[in-house]
């Protein structure tokens, strides 16, 4: 891969290693890497999907997958890119700057070591005792449906697991992306996809309930990603050897940062329980209605808003080290616009073509019209937030860059609070699954808003000159983006009568001729290449 260094250039142990010139143009050319690489992980990922709803639609043993998965998926937003994420990469960069390839390699083993047996011991916990976590997780089905709810806790006794295989996969991205290899972690996930195409084909025909196939692809797929990673890793010398070292002061100092975002556990955990809580008290098809539409808009959020935020922290981090708050700031600009610039054009995209998105994507017999019509209406309020959802991929690094996680902590608790309230009330006011995605989306937006009004008084974050001129290009190519799409797509209902071959083409057409002339407008008003290389 092209990330990877030569042998001459390898690091010795003992030496010490230079910052990076953390450079915009450099940031730009590492969030290429990563998109691109993530980019073919998306299109996999979309690939996975169509499969799903084409094989298995929208039946129960969809639904009880979709619930189980998200679990563990969703505590790895803690122990993997979560709060361990941001605690370990300012530390780890740290350690990278000011000390030996030996003690960079200590700290990563003692952290191994301490985060592997914790999850290890979390991991044999939820297994055991399945059945009874499992009531609260999905207490319709446990009332409603007794049969759903025994496949759902099946699946995730085979699915929990994954969450201490992913996390310690994300271990070794963060040491690959502060040593400067984004590819190979940006391509891990792809493996995620492979397996669950491969399992829904190959697997599902010999289980008991086909759909238990996806879940056996999850587990598969989690050492699949770790032992990816690992002959990279041993390139660079630091192939992680966990290695228990209590009194490490490194160790110490991340579990430190942590502390904030374990008191923000509880919140969470009461935020995930009521999620899906309500989506299980919801009719059947409600989860997965909400997995479809979420993964459409996980498509631009995960290719890009992820991309950028992987290759900022660790930039963010070293001008921190280093006291260079001017460029810190710039830095935090220049991601945020780039952010503005994806997002809206996105966003405008999934709210005015969601029918023929979907349509073209997921409908056969097993994903009808009417799954269509709902998981546009949830498509459509996830989309609303997906500009929060990136602007918080950037503004959090602020904090966690200055190792202050208790910051974005307490106004994500803030955030989630929200939406936990949101969630209630939209459920009583009638909008089911949508009220779901659209409280999550505008508790995104509370969430992003908190944490740019942080940054802006704690002095680390003042918007750059140009705003002005900026803010009306994008205005205007979005105007002429949205006339282009309203015009072109017509009438979704026809898209249903059409052939494969032709539904392909015309969504083709929208999205190629969109970016072409969403593009074209930007240039045409005076955006230069530089204006974003810089």
């Amino acid at each position: 891969m092209s990330e990877m260094q030569p042998d001459s250039e390898r690091v010795e142990p003992g030496s010490r290693v230079a910052a990076e010139p953390g450079q915009e143009s450099g940031l730009l050319r590492a969030s290429g890497v990563t998109g691109s690489m993530t980019m073919i992980s998306r299109v996999l990922g979309l690939a996975r999907d169509v499969v799903i709803a084409r094989v298995f639609g929208t039946s129960d043993g969809a639904d009880a997958f979709f619930l189980a998965n998200k679990i563990p998926n969703f505590m790895r937003r803690l122990f993997a890119e979560g709060a361990f994420n941001q605690a370990f990469v300012p530390v780890l960069a740290e350690y990278r700057s000011k000390k030996s390839l030996v003690e960079v390699h200590g700290l990563v083993n003692a952290v191994a070591a301490s985060l592997g047996g914790f999850l290890l011991l979390i991991t044999l916990l939820v297994v055991l005792a399945a059945p009874l976590i499992g009531i609260p997780l999905a207490y319709g089905f446990y009332i409603d449906e007794p049969e759903k709810f025994a496949l759902f806790v099946e699946m995730l006794q085979i699915t929990f697991p994954y969450l201490l295989l992913i996390s310690m996969t994300a271990l070794c991205s963060a040491v690959l992306n502060t040593y400067g290899r984004f590819a190979i972690p940006a391509l891990t996930p792809a493996l995620l996809n492979i397996s669950l195409i491969g399992c829904a084909f190959l697997l599902a025909p010999y289980m008991r309930e086909p759909e238990l196939a996806l879940a056996w692809g999850v587990l598969v797929a989690g050492f699949a990603q770790l032992l990816f990673q690992l002959p990279f890793l041993a390139r660079i010398q630091l192939l992680p050897m966990p290695k228990p070292s209590k009194l490490h002061e490194g160790v110490a100092r991340i579990k430190k940062l942590m502390v904030p975002a374990l008191f923000g556990v509880s919140v969470s955990q009461i935020n995930l329980l009521l999620d899906t809580l309500i989506a299980s008290l919801l009719v059947s098809g409600s989860v997965s209605w909400l997995y479809f539409s979420d993964r459409l808009m996980e498509l631009p959020l995960g290719t890009f808003g992820i991309a950028i935020a992987i290759v900022v922290l660790p930039s963010l981090s070293r001008r921190h080290a280093e006291k260079s708050m001017t460029e810190f700031s710039a830095t935090l600009d220049w991601a945020f616009r780039l952010v503005c610039l994806i997002a809206l054009p996105a966003t405008l995209a999934l709210v005015l073509i969601a029918e023929p998105l979907l349509v073209t994507l997921f409908q056969n017999e097993n994903f009808t019209q009417t799954d269509v019509i709902r998981a546009a209406e949830s498509l459509r309020a996830y989309a609303v937030g997906l500009l929060a959802f990136m602007a918080i991929k950037v503004f959090a690094p602020g904090y966690y860059a200055r190792q202050n996680t208790a910051t974005p902590v307490r106004i994500g608790i803030i955030a989630m609070s929200t939406n936990m309230v949101l969630n209630i009330v939209f459920y009583l006011s009638g909008l089911a699954h949508m009220g779901l995605a659209l409280a999550t989306s505008l508790a995104a937006f509370l969430n992003a808003g908190l944490l740019l009004m942080g940054l802006r008084a704690d002095g680390v974050f003042q918007f750059q000159p140009g705003w002005g001129v900026f803010s009306l290009r994008i205005i205007l190519a979005n105007g002429v983006l949205g006339y282009f799409l309203l015009t072109l797509a017509g009438d979704w209902q026809a898209w249903t009568e059409w052939d494969m071959l032709t539904k392909v083409t015309q969504l083709t057409v929208l999205v190629v001729g969109g970016v072409i002339l969403y593009s074209g407008m930007l240039f045409g008003s005076g955006l230069r290449w530089k204006h974003i290389y810089r």
